[in-house]
């Protein structure tokens, strides 16, 4: 979550670094966005160090974000000049389990993220499929850039679809676009 703020800090700013012709109200508009991220980054650097200090971990943490709370994700990309479509196949988000719902919207907020970094402005689908008992599926799909890549935060997130005992893929396709796509158990 933390990484994903710094990542829409660092896009704005170097909006605002590189595009001295903007509109004013495009520049306030970044400037803004600067400020609401690098705060709730701040908030939630604190409470990690919170976390990290309270040897008997008494104190109440902030829930994490869950399938619920996509829409914000979404919203928040697409204030960040990300093209998002969400199909969500008519899912009932609130039907999803909230362990199962929190790795699901890191998926998203990974595949938002990579997009944004190597491929700033281009067309997002973001798609939902699944129900009780069987599988849910989310795939993720962004088109081509040249920017260099680390992995790490695929690396990462492979990890926590396994333990979820689910399973990820991720490559590039014939069309030019990444897919990132995740398969998870929906306990009915």
């Amino acid at each position: 979550v933390l990484a994903h703020r710094i990542s829409l800090i660092t896009m704005h700013s170097g909006l605002l670094t590189y595009r001295a012709d903007l509109p004013e109200a495009e520049r306030r508009e970044a400037i803004t966005a600067i400020d609401t991220n690098a705060r709730a980054a701040l908030t939630d650097l604190r409470e990690v160090l919170g976390v990290l200090r309270d040897e008997e971990a008494g104190g109440s943490l902030r829930p994490q974000h869950t399938l619920l709370d996509l829409p914000e994700l979404l919203d928040d990309a697409r204030s960040a000049g990300a093209r998002v479509v969400l199909d969500d196949g008519g899912l009932d988000l609130a039907a999803v389990p909230e362990t199962l719902g929190r790795t699901v919207y890191r998926v998203v907020q990974e595949g938002l993220t990579n997009a944004r970094k190597h491929a700033p402005g281009a067309a997002v689908t973001v798609t939902l499929s699944g129900r009780a008992g069987e599988q849910l599926a989310v795939t993720v799909v962004g088109h081509r850039s040249s920017a260099p890549t680390s992995g790490l935060g695929l690396l990462g997130l492979t990890e926590r679809v396994e333990l979820a005992g689910g399973r990820l893929t991720h490559g590039w396709q014939g069309d030019g676009t990444h897919r990132l796509a995740v398969s998870l158990p929906w306990p009915a």
